[in-house]
């Protein structure tokens, strides 16, 4: 039984994934065409390397279908209830970082904190008889940061293109997206709530807390563990 490794299939998340691998001694490579959803691994033996979407990794390692995988702090958090348990954080790879945040039109002066998006809420729903809508891609960890802060009367708006369009597109009054560099909301005449901040991720390697392991996988375990030390 080998021990399985999810890497993200393209991009320059996959690259990075394997340069950094690559420096402590572990060369992952794909194998064949670009369409190909298989790699190999060379410098240490008992590892396959399994190339997915980012997306997909999350499930797979809560499935125990492999026992480690790169993805981000964002996407783990999204997609598995009680994270925690389900998964255990290796290591921080130190790239890919990004912020997931809330934000309005710039041109809303009375509105900088989530107090404030609360009270334009409020008097949105009296003013148009529904609620604010807030476009995103992370309903849970969007609902669950809103319901902390006490933020009531809107409602989220799935989004799987463009978020940052949406309110150009008057599909929505504010978003919850990824950002990195804040030029593409600047672009779209957005601003970041000054305590809208809900989660800084970063690419990260993970292990599974419910794969099965047997006697060999768990010394090639700890053997990938030493070397990432």
């Amino acid at each position: 039984m080998s021990l399985k490794l999810g890497v993200p299939s393209k991009g320059r998340l996959m690259e990075k994934t394997f340069s950094w691998f690559e420096k402590r001694g572990i060369t992952l490579s794909r194998s064949g065409s670009d369409r190909e959803y298989a790699g190999k691994v060379e410098g240490i033996d008992g590892v396959s390397l399994i190339l997915l979407s980012a997306g997909e990794i999350p499930r797979e390692l809560a499935a125990g279908r492999i026992h480690l995988g790169v993805t981000g702090t964002d996407l783990v958090q999204e997609k598995l209830p009680r994270w925690e348990q389900q998964v255990e954080q290796v290591s921080k790879l130190g790239f890919g970082k990004a912020d997931l945040i809330i934000a309005t039109p710039a041109c809303w002066v009375d509105v900088d904190t989530l107090d404030d998006l609360d009270a334009a809420a409020a008097a949105f729903r009296k003013a148009h008889g529904h609620r604010l809508r807030i476009a995103t891609k992370y309903h849970r960890l969007v609902r669950e940061f809103l319901t902390e802060a006490g933020v009531a009367d809107y409602t989220l708006v799935d989004s799987q293109g463009a978020t940052e369009g949406t309110v150009v597109n008057e599909t929505a009054e504010a978003i919850a997206d990824i950002t990195s560099t804040g030029e593409t909301l600047r672009a779209n005449h957005l601003k970041i709530l000054t305590d809208g901040l809900i989660l800084q991720s970063q690419a990260t390697l993970w292990r599974s807390r419910v794969a099965s392991y047997n006697d060999d996988s768990k010394a090639v375990l700890s053997e990938v563990m030493d070397r990432l030390s």
